[in-house]
């Protein structure tokens, strides 16, 4: 039958297919790193913030948030490189459907901006009694015998 539909190849998963996997989001990394300067940068802002959201006095829930929320930043730049280079691959003519998906991709790093401040914003709002008073700057730290 012409009009019947090909059914895809089951893939087989097994720890080769992982370690190869693993592989593969590695160099995914290493590109994203050595081609993409807003990659860069953004990993720049999420390695200054990260440690300021391990030290700032909230609790452990707002630090995983926050930083979730630079991750996301990381995550959504490199869906948007990954789209920007499948569509220049495929043809640098100028298309529209070309620069609406680009456009989003962009939106989507944008929108994670967005997430980021607000999540920052709320939590440092809701604990500035604990963060204005800069005791979790002193030293040694009171956890410490």
């Amino acid at each position: 039958m012409p009009d019947s539909p090909i059914e895809p190849e089951n893939k087989r998963r097994d720890f080769r297919n992982f370690f190869h996997s693993v592989r593969f989001a590695i160099e995914g990394f290493w590109a994203a790193l050595k081609h993409e300067p807003s990659f860069r940068e953004d990993l720049i802002f999420v390695a200054i913030l990260t440690p300021l959201a391990i030290i700032l006095p909230v609790n452990a829930v707002s630090t995983a948030l926050m930083i979730a929320s630079l991750f996301l930043i990381v995550i959504m730049e490199l869906v948007n490189s990954a789209i920007e280079w499948t569509i220049d691959d495929i043809s640098l003519e100028k298309r529209l459907f070309a620069k609406r998906a680009k456009d989003m991709g962009s939106a989507a790093v944008f929108l994670s901006y967005l997430n980021c401040i607000t999540v920052w914003g709320l939590i440092l709002y809701s604990n500035w009694d604990r963060i204005a008073t800069l005791e979790f700057l002193t030293w040694p730290p009171p956890f410490l015998p």
